[in-house]
């Protein structure tokens, strides 16, 4: 499966287009994690708690997405986006999406 986030992929010729493929995850913080970045608060710096965090949601919410891809049988998703938002307190969403298609 070819992932970019481009809207070609050079040297290949798109065929058809078949819709929209996603991936989403939420993710709440972690009260161990809370505490550890709290006093990272204090002094100042990168907070690797939440950096991990939000590194392992979009890694599962591209994974979703290849899924999804999968399952409409398309050979590339091209013009990746992924997008946050709060749900609520201590919650976000990490949403990935683009367009699946198949190739020549």
């Amino acid at each position: 499966m070819i992932i970019t986030t481009t809207e070609t992929i050079p040297g290949r010729e798109i065929s058809e287009i078949l819709g929209v493929s996603r991936g989403s995850t939420v993710r709440a913080r972690h009260l161990g994690r809370d505490i550890f970045a709290g006093l990272k608060n204090i002094v100042g710096g990168e907070i690797h708690e939440y950096t991990e965090l939000q590194a392992q949601a979009r890694e599962q919410a591209l994974q979703r997405l290849i899924r999804d891809g999968e399952r409409v049988g398309a050979d590339a998703v091209i013009n990746i986006r992924m997008h946050t938002s709060m749900i609520m307190q201590g919650a976000s969403e990490i949403l990935v999406y683009g367009t699946a298609v198949k190739l020549k």
